[in-house]
């Protein structure tokens, strides 16, 4: 599960690039009830923060890299930015973008691993991160696509010393490896990695992506939601043993997302 308590190594944040702000915040408020908060809009800058229930959830922002497509871009707290950039180089990563203070609220940085896929960390200040998690309309787990697992482990396990537990998928799916931070129990998971041929990444043309998993109350309402506001499923809905319902879905501007009903213990 993730929590607000943001220690080292876990997901913190998430923002997305899109071509049309306006446009992804209706989508998003439509589909996952959010509102959206304005920090300013012009030529230079123009996005925002999403709130779920008055709490912020994530950011959005206008997508201006040439050639980027639309993806949510997710941040891992980090006690040191700069120590992470250099822990980042030395795995054979790559810095997308330096480490930056962001007033006194804290300092980020993005990077792609060694196979290209991208993420993030943030170095918290006055803001920790995220202030709703878990919760319907909320982030609850992050998972990487890769056509390596044993690199990417190697990768993300030496830049933050990421424990992970192998699960085989039912019916022959492959190998599932669980994400814990490091030196916490496994109640305390928060994403996952899972091998693909680079055929199934045709979103990035065979590269590696994060992308988040939304908790939602009812998957198959909020698919119906979906496709109903100009967005596409891929996957689903479908029934996880243990896990619970699921769907694996696209916005209008092809960034994907899962929405997941979880199983009631």
């Amino acid at each position: 599960m993730i929590t607000t308590d943001f220690v080292p190594g876990s997901p913190c944040w998430l923002d997305l690039g899109a071509p049309d702000v306006r446009a992804a915040a209706a989508f998003y408020g439509t589909v996952l009830g959010w509102e959206y908060e304005s920090m300013g809009e012009g030529e230079d800058m123009e996005g925002g923060m999403f709130r779920k229930d008055g709490k912020i959830v994530a950011g959005l922002g206008k997508l201006t890299e040439e050639g980027a497509r639309s993806a949510w871009m997710i941040y891992f707290s980090v006690p040191d930015a700069d120590a992470t950039t250099q822990a980042v180089e030395r795995a054979g990563g790559t810095v997308r973008v330096a480490p930056m203070d962001l007033d006194d609220w804290g300092r980020m940085a993005q990077y792609s691993d060694p196979s290209g896929g991208q993420f993030a960390v943030w170095q918290p200040g006055t803001n920790k991160g995220a202030e709703l998690v878990d919760d319907p309309g909320s982030l609850s787990w992050t998972e990487l696509y890769t056509s390596d697992a044993a690199a990417a482990k190697e990768f993300y396990g030496g830049v933050f010393g990421w424990q992970f537990n192998d699960m085989e998928l039912p019916g022959g799916g492959g190998t599932y490896s669980l994400i814990t931070p490091a030196g916490l129990p496994e109640e305390r998971m928060h994403g996952g990695l899972m091998e693909l041929p680079e055929e199934n990444l045709a979103l990035t043309n065979g590269r590696p992506y994060w992308h988040p998993v939304f908790a939602v109350a009812d998957c198959d309402a909020t698919v119906s939601k979906v496709t109903g506001n100009g967005g596409s499923v891929q996957m689903g809905p479908e029934d996880a043993e243990g896990v619970g319902r699921l769907a694996v879905c696209l916005d209008p501007s092809n960034a994907d997302f899962v929405v997941l009903t979880p199983v009631r213990s």
